[in-house]
């Protein structure tokens, strides 16, 4: 049936007996290729009946869909002309994970955190009203999202201005670990509530093939609502004047398209509330959705398999759980990712001290910084490109009130094939900018527990940075952390190379490689400088060549240089790191050679300084 499939007209010649059939071959198509590249796997997979079912209904070169997140929309990618390079998906200069508007005109906004679709797709929705335009806005968000504060900020846009739109709430119980919060309880409340469902069915089935059943459906459809309002009581969706529908099997292909027919012609804001299963169709991914939710290549009979190569991710594990034995104000907060940020230990040991917030990333950090105001030392772990979301909460409610709360910022620097919306290279701009702010980052895994025990012990609000995966070779620990000081790594006498984080490591590497006499410095410390080393630098008149992974807008090289100036530095500076751009897909290594910071590049940029003494 895939083969069929060649433009979105091709799956209305479908009958529903081959819809059923494609939708088996797509988790086929899905699992061979996501193995052999990497991805979203179980999301993807418990999406298909709903991707077929609202391609079936709606005409995507009219009507407009947003995907919330965005990494649930392969499917969808797939049936709009995008099978046949399905072997680049995340690769370099490949086809997006995500909804990507340059790379095809049915993808209609572009996602990558989650919890936008409801404010694009209501955009959309205004503008085509402003311009007496016909066609229907669709976003499809999941139950994990929807709880975000800015979905239901959305929500109550949506219901208070009465706007026609179509809400998908895509309900699997789970966005990357389980689903926490108020609305996750309520969800599962209505979709496990087996006497509204039995009785909904039954009144389905009896006017099914009726001839008096059209009628009967408008007499008895009040009777239902209020079934539903006794049984399952007070309709968050209802109340906030949105027309809600469902619970209803998203693997139902018939069904969904059945009330999909119907609500595409209501004028007023209408939300279905679709049940799914995340990983349906694959019984490891069923099994274990959250190891399925990304993944890297595997090999898809025998399933992914675990690492046990240390990670930092792992490591700050550790250190949490051994620094909470030693404080018993030591707190951890993650938003929806306990996993991925390595507290997954943490909360079982200390399960009273572990908060997982859910999709709330502003909540995060103000949470925190009321614990910190009582005396508690919390801990906010997650993603830097996360982080973002709570930039104003950083300064207005931890960075000005110095309150002592700890960010342990993941996925720094490039994260490779997830792409422009999850490289977390803007951290250091957007955090060195603010006062009071301490912001640190390790130069290797064995870094991590000195690094954090200062952190921790220190009350000052703190900024952690640090990259995905492992070091690539073995280098001793720091010695000792002291504010605003940093680590002459060796000493060399013709280019000084100021690098943080992982650039350490290429520093290092580079040197080696081309057995250079440089001076190497690990600026542990990005915010505050080691003044008093600059000073020595500009008195032995040295060129000086910076490193990092983040933009170079902001960032450690440009606050180097503005500090050299006002010491009269005279000689020549480099500062190396990501241009004023969006840096796309690819391994990191490609994405580092792109950016001219791999190896060789950096070397030429030294060698330039070099000759120039």
């Amino acid at each position: 049936m895939l083969e069929k499939i060649n433009k979105i007209e091709d799956i209305n010649k479908l009958s529903l007996k081959e819809k059923e059939f494609l939708a088996e071959e797509i988790r086929s198509f899905l699992i061979e290729k996501v193995s052999k590249t990497g991805g979203h796997l179980a999301s993807n997979l418990g999406v298909v009946e709903l991707t077929i079912a609202l391609m079936s209904v709606f005409n995507f070169d009219n009507d407009k869909i947003v995907w919330d997140v965005g990494h649930q929309s392969y499917v969808y990618k797939i049936l709009t002309g995008r099978k046949n390079k399905f072997n680049t998906l995340r690769q370099y200069k490949g086809i997006r994970g995500f909804p990507y508007k340059e790379e095809s005109s049915y993808d209609h906004f572009e996602t990558g955190h989650s919890s936008t679709s409801i404010s694009a797709s209501l955009g959309m929705a205004r503008s085509r009203d402003i311009k007496n335009e016909k066609h229907n806005v669709i976003a499809v968000i999941g139950d994990g999202s929807i709880s975000n504060g800015m979905s239901l900020e959305a929500i109550n846009d949506v219901g208070f201005n009465k706007t026609p739109m179509i809400i998908i709430l895509n309900d699997n119980g789970m966005s990357i670990d389980s689903n926490v919060g108020g609305l996750s309880s309520y969800f599962s409340k209505i979709s496990i509530n087996e006497n509204y469902n039995k009785i909904k069915n039954k009144i389905k089935h009896s006017l099914d093939g009726t001839k008096v059943g059209d009628g009967l459906n408008k007499i008895l459809g009040r009777l239902k609502d209020g079934i539903r309002e006794f049984l399952v009581p007070s309709n968050y969706f209802d109340n906030m004047g949105i027309t809600y529908i469902g619970p209803i099997d998203g693997h139902d292909i018939d069904l969904m398209i059945k009330v999909l027919e119907r609500v595409k012609r209501v004028n007023k804001p209408v939300l279905i509330h679709v049940v799914t299963k995340k990983g349906k169709g694959y019984k490891l991914a069923e099994e274990c959705p959250e190891i399925y939710h990304a993944v890297s290549t595997f090999d898809s009979e025998i399933g992914v398999q675990g690492t046990k190569k240390e990670t930092y991710s792992g490591e700050f594990g550790n250190v949490m759980v051994k620094q909470a034995s030693k404080n018993d104000k030591l707190v951890a907060i993650t938003a929806a990712m306990c996993d991925g940020v390595g507290l997954k230990e943490f909360s079982k040991e200390y399960p009273n001290r572990f908060f997982d917030v859910g999709i709330s990333e502003e909540h995060a950090v103000t949470f925190a910084a009321g614990l910190a105001t009582d005396g508690m030392v919390p801990v906010v772990a997650m993603y830097s490109t996360f982080l973002q979301r709570g930039f104003d909460q950083v300064i207005h409610d931890v960075a000005m009130q110095k309150n002592h709360v700890v960010f342990a910022i993941d996925r720094a620097g490039l994260v490779g094939n997830d792409g422009e919306t999850h490289q977390g290279i803007f951290d250091l701009s957007y955090l060195s900018l603010i006062p009071n702010l301490v912001v640190m980052a390790p130069k290797c895994i064995k870094d991590m527990d000195k690094m954090f025990e200062w952190a921790v012990s220190n009350d000052y609000p703190v900024a952690i940075r640090y990259p995905r995966g492992r070091d690539n070779f073995d280098m001793p620990e720091i010695k000792k952390v002291e504010l605003g000081k940093w680590e002459v790594v060796n000493k060399g006498a013709s280019v000084a190379i100021i690098a943080t984080g992982k650039m350490v490591e290429k520093a290092i590497e580079v040197k080696e490689k081309y057995n250079l006499d440089v001076m190497i410095i690990n600026a542990l410390f990005i915010k505050p400088l080691d003044t008093d080393l600059l000073k020595k630098l500009v008195k032995e008149k040295c060129n000086i060549l910076t490193i990092e992974d983040n933009v170079i807008n902001g960032g450690l090289g440009s606050n180097i240089l503005i500090e050299l100036n006002k010491l009269g530095f005279s000689k020549r500076i480099k500062i190396l790191g990501f241009d004023d751009r969006f840096v796309p897909q690819g391994t990191v290594d490609e994405l580092y050679k792109q950016e001219q910071l791999d190896i060789d590049s950096i070397y030429e940029e030294i060698n330039k300084l070099r000759k120039d003494k």
